[in-house]
């Protein structure tokens, strides 16, 4: 054997770090840059439905982020042996059954948030969010990178709901998580002192305009334009 072809077979590609530059930009991205709600308009129903208090948002966010990164790891191992022709009804039944077990969960640990999000949590199956990352990202990329990429994008979800849930619940109830944030302040100036709560932040249209704002201030910050 030759000098030559023993130091090719000495010579071994580095492995990529698990957070390299590019992997962080797969949980990164979505955040800002090409967030889901924001620049992709995506998942727009549940942001404006399940707003209205701090607690079941936060439970909705933690159930997407299950679903979405490991439907995308799972779907992402079985890439190469799901038939082109029945690929949505795989990804389909992949993302039923993990939230059947948030489902599930919810309902033998917190029942009444269960009967509160149940009808939202089963919606998760059909958000453009899940199916999105599958068909664009899952299919075609190993299961790690596939991960941090459904990571991501429901991260990017999770704050643009709970920054509105946050500005709902304080200014249409004068809380936060059921905590009088309100009633708490106005003790300060005494008891002639009330501030006072809107009522359009409890129904749908405070969630758009909060929403709006959000779009406004993120396009702002980054020159994002619509093609």
């Amino acid at each position: 054997m030759s000098t030559e072809t023993l130091e090719k077979e000495l010579v071994v590609k580095a492995a990529e770090p698990l957070l390299s530059k590019r992997r962080r930009k797969l949980v990164t991205d979505p955040l800002i840059d090409d967030n889901p709600i924001t620049v992709q308009v995506l998942g727009i129903c549940s942001s404006l439905a399940v707003t209205t208090q701090m607690q079941p948002t936060l439970v909705m966010a933690i159930s997407v982020i299950f679903v979405v990164a490991l439907s995308n790891y799972v779907i992402s191992l079985m890439r190469n042996t799901i038939p082109a022709r029945v690929r949505i009804i795989v990804q389909l039944a992949v993302v039923a059954t993990l939230v059947t077990i948030v489902s599930e969960i919810l309902k033998a640990f917190a029942y009444d948030m269960y009967k509160e999000l149940s009808v939202f949590i089963g919606l998760i199956i059909t958000n453009c969010i899940v199916m999105g990352r599958l068909e664009a990202f899952a299919m075609g990329n190993k299961p790690y990178d596939s991960m941090l990429d459904g990571l991501g994008s429901a991260l990017g979800y999770a704050w643009i709901i709970l920054t509105v849930a946050f500005f709902r619940e304080l200014w249409g109830s004068g809380a936060v998580f059921g905590v009088p944030v309100f009633e708490y302040v106005s003790s300060w100036f005494g008891p002639d002192f009330s501030l006072a709560t809107n009522g359009l932040m409890v129904t749908p249209v405070g969630a758009f305009i909060i929403l709006g704002l959000i779009v406004w201030v993120q396009r702002t910050k980054t020159g994002y334009v619509e093609h």
